[in-house]
């Protein structure tokens, strides 16, 4: 059988199918996908799970005309295939590669960029308000998993569209559980007959008609809220003012293609509730969908993984010492944001059900969770990518440091993430934590020294944070036993001649590599609030130059706070800031990545040559 996938690159020749054609094509773009992430690593599971969908809005809406915003757009890799990418995808999160995740620049058919969830129905119904005040008639289409709806802005989202008369659809791809009884023959039937045209038509001059007699019209709107309300779970969003249709099979092509045909001639906010099943036609995956969530390169036929790296992880040094933490003291409680496994959280999970909250997708409440158990005695520890942080800073500041709680975030991801790229990247944490009053912050330089930050800043009786990077460290192995470092308190690790080099977190030991060509002394920072003053002061007036190092923006980072020290105390010295440049930083190997940006050993050493006078 000749491959119908190897005849499309855009969707107008999807468009050019016929619908009994649509299977294969699924079946074969679902091969594509294995096959491609097994070779280059990505997210599997969800992008399984939306390849019928993603075939049947490309066939039915004019894209790009018609904007499609993919909430979270880590399932975009479907999408990407049918949108002239598909020869792209062997380079898919490499350097100069495509992105793993929507981006304007990367094609007109990616109309809003994302990588964060719950972003796409305030979006698109910008984009479906723009078309309203420019006289388009193009339509706008919102794609949201159900995890993304869990988040506040989603619902501010709503709750705005849904008092316009903007054409806004919006999908819930519900794939929190299997296909169920319900979602049979009857369901799909009634979700098409409530898209069509003849029933919105009838309905709106029903409600015309007894529009005199309101009681009769109250009593007609009650009478089929009550039918709607048993075949869906409709009430809650049509109190928000949408037309509510579903839930509908998300793997059925024909039910998928006929409620869209239908939907897209109907006016207002429209709200189509898909139910589909992470990892589908993958068993390994669907056996298994949060492990086939992120994958690195793996066999297509078993799912099972090609290399295993033995190094232990900060994130699984985070997990151990929260656990053996909790043993200690029964305060301690564990929150996070959706991200359990890949906040390292799963065996915490298991050992202290009772004590660990898995909040949903909504950092915000997160934070402010926390900041209510730490008003009456306990002591939470927020796991969260400093990405995620981002999203709740107006929490950090108001209802934790402003009230001086003892709150520890332990925050993963610090600095550059790799093949996730800009959106995910923690680059700009220090920077925006070292100016908020009462916060600690500290960078562990190992894994042994992130175990005894992690114990130290659940001490304290203020708010606190440790930032580590993603992935495995120096290879040091933690010890058992916890001990507090002394606050604001650096230690020397090499003594050296001239140049003194500062290094925060993970850039010692580049740092320490540097030094050994240039004989530099080299001083491990670890907290970047509060500084250890004493010990700047003592490298400034025994050398000639100073040079600070940090996986973190330049602008207000620790290199920052360390010329604001030097400024207050008067003291005039030559100091060399290197950091993160003042741009996004694009996905690709995090070694080349920091290599790039001078922050390898041989870019420091460089840089101090440079800026030597011999």
């Amino acid at each position: 059988m000749p491959s119908l996938l190897d005849s499309i690159n855009l969707p107008i020749q999807l468009r050019l199918l016929e619908r009994r054609q649509l299977p294969q094509l699924a079946d074969e773009l679902r091969t594509f996908i294995i096959d491609s992430v097994a070779q280059t690593g990505g997210h599997l599971s969800s992008n399984l799970g939306v390849v019928e969908l993603t075939i049947a809005l490309h066939y039915v809406f004019n894209t790009p005309e018609d904007r499609l915003v993919w909430d979270v757009g880590h399932q975009t890799y479907p999408h990407k295939i049918l949108t002239g990418r598909r020869n792209d995808m062997s380079g898919l999160r490499r350097e100069g590669g495509i992105a793993g995740f929507p981006r304007r620049s990367e094609s007109d058919f990616d109309a809003f960029g994302t990588g964060h969830s719950s972003t796409s129905i305030s979006a698109a119904l910008g984009m479906a308000v723009a078309a309203q005040q420019t006289g388009s008639d193009r339509r706008a289409v919102a794609i949201i998993g159900d995890g993304a709806m869990s988040a506040g802005m989603a619902f501010e989202a709503l709750n705005n569209a849904g008092a316009m008369d903007a054409n806004l659809l919006v999908i819930l791809n519900d794939n929190d559980m299997s296909i169920s009884p319900p979602v049979g023959a009857l369901n799909n039937y009634l979700a098409k007959l409530l898209s069509s045209r003849m029933y919105n038509s009838m309905r709106r001059g029903t409600e015309k008609m007894l529009g005199v007699a309101p009681p009769i019209l109250e009593l007609a709107k009650r009478a089929e809220e009550h039918v709607k309300g048993m075949v869906s779970p409709s009430t809650l969003f049509e109190e928000f003012g949408f037309n509510y249709i579903g839930p509908i099979d998300g793997h059925d092509l024909d039910v998928l293609v006929a409620t869209l045909s239908n939907i897209r001639q109907l006016k207002g906010p429209q709200f189509l509730h898909v139910i589909t099943q992470k990892g589908h036609g993958f068993k390994p995956a669907e056996d298994n969908p949060g492990k086939f969530h992120g994958v690195g390169q793996f066999d297509p036929e078993n799912g099972e993984a090609l290399a295993a790296g033995g190094r232990k992880t900060y994130t699984q040094v985070f997990g151990e010492w929260l656990v053996d933490m909790a043993k200690l003291d029964q305060r301690l409680i564990a929150i996070t944001p959706a991200m359990c496994d890949g906040s390292g959280l799963n065996a915490f999970q298991e050992q202290f059900p009772t004590r660990y909250f898995d909040v949903g997708i909504a950092e915000q409440h997160a934070l402010t969770f926390a900041a209510g158990l730490a008003c009456d005695g306990l002591k939470p520890v927020v796991a969260i990518y400093s990405t995620f942080l981002q999203r709740a800073y107006d929490q950090l500041i108001h209802d934790i440091a402003l009230q001086n709680l003892p709150v520890l975030l332990a925050i993963d991801r610090a600095g550059l993430v790799g093949a996730d790229g800009p959106t995910h990247a923690g680059s700009l944490d220090i920077s925006f934590l070292r100016c908020v009053p009462n916060m600690v912050v500290m960078t562990p330089s190992d894994e042994d020294e992130c175990r005894q930050m992690l114990y130290t800043g659940f001490q304290l009786d203020g708010p606190a944070s440790v930032r580590y990077p993603r992935g495995c460290g120096t290879n040091v192995t933690p010890r058992n036993e916890m001990e507090i470092i002394p606050l604001g308190r650096g230690e020397l690790r090499r003594q050296g001649k001239v140049v003194a080099i500062l290094a925060f977190g993970s850039m010692l030991a580049p740092a320490l590599d540097a030094a050994s060509r240039l004989d530099a002394t080299v001083a491990n920072m670890r907290y970047v609030k509060p500084l250890d003053i004493a010990l700047i002061l003592q490298l400034a007036a025994t050398h000639t130059l100073l040079v600070t190092v940090e996986e973190n923006a330049l602008m207000g980072g620790a290199g920052s706070a360390v010329a604001e020290t030097l400024h207050a105390a008067g003291v005039k010295i030559d100091l060399l800031q290197l950091g993160l440049p003042d741009r996004y930083i694009e996905h690709g190997n995090h070694e080349k990545m920091l290599a790039d940006c001078g922050l390898d050993s041989n870019g420091i050493a460089a840089a101090i040559e440079k800026k030597l006078p011999y």
